[in-house]
């Protein structure tokens, strides 16, 4: 995620790499404030409260892209979300893994089809399981 910030992502754990992710969504939020980060997204209070609270497990790729768009470092949210999907598409070419492989190798909790569905863009996909497949994809 974060437009491929993380080479390092084979190396953390899920909940590392999550943690990684935090941090930079952390700074957005110090940066701008959680006031402006509610007008300028359109996002809901408890989606940002539980961002600045440091729990980003259960927010969605697409809402965190909208924060990291409020930086000048970042692309717009469309941008980030795309970039960050390419790298798991990408990563399961490299790692030679279909959804059924991804799936096994997570323990079976996310069904093929719905690995494949948030991958793709079809179905919201939360910062902790995008941290799982990230890690398991560049761990491979």
């Amino acid at each position: 995620m974060l437009t491929g910030r993380f080479p390092d992502a084979g190396e953390r754990d899920p909940e590392a790499l999550l943690a990684a992710y935090q941090d930079v969504l952390q700074t957005v939020i110090d940066d701008h404030g959680v006031e402006a980060v509610l007008a300028e997204t359109g996002l809901d209070e408890p989606t940002v409260e539980s961002l600045a609270n440091g729990d980003a497990g259960e927010v969605t790729l697409e809402d965190a892209a909208a924060v990291l768009a409020l930086s000048a470092e970042y692309p717009d949210a469309d941008a980030v979300v795309a970039e960050a999907r390419d790298i798991l598409l990408m990563g399961m070419t490299t790692a030679v893994m279909d959804v059924d492989s991804v799936a096994a190798e997570l323990g079976g909790d996310l069904e093929p089809k719905e690995i494949q569905q948030k991958v793709e863009g079809r179905y919201p996909i939360t910062l902790g399981e995008y941290a799982r497949i990230h890690h398991l994809l560049e761990s491979k």
